[in-house]
């Protein structure tokens, strides 16, 4: 385990977090809470039949000993959960008898207890697409205080590579928002390098990415990414951004030297933010095969309380990962 996750795991087993794991159907979720147990990361809370997931419990030969298990179908909080979603969503035309229903949801339930503070997180996507997971926690949490649009990220951790904070890099957004406007891009690029600064106390370079840097080409697509930095530079004085950058820009204090003398960044930039949701997918994916990186992610970011997605091929190892990161975002909440 690199360093970067050591802390992480370090400072999840400190905050003891209670996290909710929705998907208590699949093995690798009934696993993987095992493993956060047993290694302090974080409380788990599995959902599900009771039956079903002990009997996928002893069929992996699983010890759930000290793991909560609901079922949300026969929780005695069921009404209270409907009742707040029944008041969040009444407005929308929900009735009370569609709430209760959805309050025995797997998927609303986990929300419900982050809406409740029964739990301070939740991790699921193991079994449901993407939209699954974030439809409930924008109609139950909606977004964080000032944040407009729910995004995500890949944290990166690119072996033996001087660059970035030693190969250690967040990416975004690289799984939720398809073609996001300038003024989206921008908060996508604030949120990203407050992600960073929480994460790893460490201070964000951020890089507003194309395939121009400085105007050295012309187009509709540069335009957005230019004015999205200077908004995103308008939200946040404070914070090191630059762009328009061509990724060597970004990255390499030589070629920054040249191509964008005197750039904030100077070719240092540990958070890259793409000007589509096609550059960044493709970016993290040929990072992660062919520079062998760990990828940890998508890990969502705007939600007023921690809500992450996982990849349907996501492995046990990936979801105690994605639990830990979790948790440390669920501190100061």
């Amino acid at each position: 385990m690199t360093n970067a996750m050591e802390q992480i795991y370090a400072r999840a087993r400190a905050a003891k977090k209670t996290i909710v794991l929705p998907e208590g159907k699949d093995a690798r979720v009934v696993k993987a809470a095992a493993e956060i147990y047993r290694r302090g990361l974080a409380i788990p809370v599995i959902l599900g039949d009771t039956n079903s997931v002990n009997r996928v419990a002893q069929e992996n030969d699983v010890n759930l000993s000290g793991i909560e298990v609901i079922d949300p179908a026969t929780s005695p909080k069921r009404q209270q959960y409907a009742q707040t979603l029944y008041e969040l969503r009444k407005h929308k035309g929900l009735t009370p008898d569609q709430a209760y229903e959805l309050a025995g949801d797997i998927l609303y339930y986990g929300v419900l207890m982050v809406k409740a503070g029964d739990a301070d997180g939740e991790v699921s996507g193991a079994t449901h697409p993407t939209p699954d997971t974030v439809r409930p926690a924008l109609q139950v949490l909606k977004c964080a205080p000032g944040v407009n649009i729910v995004s995500s990220f890949f944290v990166m951790i690119v072996p033996d590579v001087p660059y970035g904070e030693n190969g250690l890099f967040i990416y975004a957004d690289c799984g939720l928002v398809i073609n996001p406007s300038a003024s989206e891009l921008a908060e996508i690029a604030v949120c990203s390098g407050q992600s960073f600064s929480k994460l790893f106390g460490l201070e964000p370079r951020i890089a507003l990415l194309s395939f121009s840097t400085k105007g050295s080409a012309s187009d509709p697509l540069v335009t957005k990414v230019v004015e999205a930095t200077r908004l995103a530079k308008e939200k946040a004085p404070d914070m090191i951004i630059d762009g328009e950058l061509q990724v060597d820009a970004a990255l390499v204090p030589w070629v920054a030297e040249k191509k964008a003398p005197g750039s904030p960044v100077s070719g240092r930039a540990n958070v890259l933010i793409f000007p589509d949701l096609q550059a960044g997918n493709i970016a993290y994916k040929l990072t992660e095969r062919l520079a062998k990186a760990e990828a940890y992610g998508p890990i969502l970011q705007g939600v007023a309380k921690p809500v992450n997605d996982l990849s349907r091929g996501c492995d046990v190892e990936d979801i105690v990962n994605v639990t830990a990161i979790t948790a440390v975002q669920a501190t100061d909440q």
